[in-house]
C-alpha cells in the first residue's frame, strides 16, 4: 500500500500529459512507494492514472518489477 501523502500529492488531471520537473517527481515517488511495497494497481488508483501509465513510469526508472502474484484460489470441491 502506498504511503499516506505520497505520490498522491502528484495527483494530475486523468489524461493530462505530465512532462518535465512534474514528470520527475511523480516518477521517483511512484518509484519510491513500489519499493516499499504498493501495488501498480494502488499505486495507479491513488494517483488517477492508469496502470499502464504506472508500468511504463516505473519501467523507465529502472525498477525491477515483481512477479505476479496474489493468493492461490483452491478448486470449487477441494
Amino acid at each position: 500500500m502506498p504511503r499516506t501523502g505520497t505520490a498522491k500529492e502528484t495527483t494530475v488531471d486523468k489524461g493530462k500529459r505530465i512532462t518535465g520537473v512534474a514528470r520527475e517527481t511523480l516518477a521517483a515517488q511512484l518509484k519510491t512507494d513500489y519499493e516499499g511495497g504498493a501495488s501498480i494497481r494502488s499505486l495507479a488508483n491513488s494517483t488517477g492514472r492508469s496502470y499502464g501509465f504506472v508500468h511504463r513510469i516505473l519501467t523507465e526508472t529502472g525498477v525491477t518489477l515483481r512477479a505476479r502474484g496474489g493468493a492461490i484460489r483452491p478448486k470449487p470441491g477441494a
